[in-house]
């Protein structure tokens, strides 16, 4: 994958927000995308999982919506970019590894979808994009963190591709699963996320789709670049 910073000066300050369900290719491609353009990368889920692994930590039930919002407005959440890794800390403590873990997957949706939750995550991701040259990534970011954005797009893929990709990162991890168990596990999460009450998982109206099942992240990238240029 070509790592060159494009310059594209007229671009500068741009608000990209991708949203789309569970192994869809998100992170990745923002991540990317955001390397490519020189913009900052923001990772909408890793605050979620951050909070769920720091509850959970904490013994706090996924269903507490009381201590896990007064948790969520308390916690310092960061990301640094090293060597081409996004490092997410919270508290000062990097849980980059602890966040993608079977346990946290299992109940990340479960904390998510708490109004007081969303609320005090939505307000700190605002903050973190106030001043643009972002790509951001998540499940409500084109209809609610930036409902104002220059380019929203909807990542998606078929259950069977994005379970395949969840297992290959899972056995990246040492974690043993089976191609079963994430379509299983895939289809509960869009079922979870998409009819949650508060900040439910759709596509925006106004959201360009982009089927990644056939595409590679190379292919991705360019793809969002073209909308940018085109959108933007």
């Amino acid at each position: 994958m070509e790592d060159k910073v494009l310059n594209l000066s007229r671009l500068k300050g741009k608000i990209i927000a991708i949203d789309g369900p569970a192994g869809s290719g998100k992170s990745t491609t923002a991540k990317a995308l955001a390397a490519r353009l020189g913009y900052q990368y923001l990772d909408t889920g890793a605050m979620y999982r951050a909070l769920t692994w720091f509850a959970l930590q904490r013994e706090i039930a996924p269903s507490d919506g009381a201590k896990l919002t007064a948790l969520a407005s308390s916690l310092a959440i960061e990301f640094k970019t090293e060597s081409k890794i996004n490092h997410v800390y919270i508290n000062g403590q990097e849980v980059t590894d602890e966040i993608r873990t079977p346990e946290v997957t299992q109940h990340v949706s479960e904390v998510a979808a708490h109004k007081g939750v969303r609320k005090a995550m939505v307000e700190k991701q605002a903050e973190l994009g106030k001043d643009g040259s972002i790509v951001a990534e998540g499940r409500d970011t084109t209809t609610v963190v930036f409902p104002h954005a220059d380019l929203k797009v909807y990542l998606d893929a078929s259950v069977a591709e994005r379970a395949q990709r969840r297992l290959l990162d899972l056995a990246r991890m040492g974690v043993s699963t089976t191609l079963e168990e994430q379509e299983a596990d895939i289809t509960r999460r869009d079922s979870f996320d998409s009819g949650r009450e508060h900040s439910p998982l759709t596509r925006a109206k106004d959201a360009v789709v982009v089927d990644t099942t056939q595409l590679t992240i190379e292919d991705q990238i360019e793809r969002i670049i073209e909308l940018l240029k085109t959108y933007a």
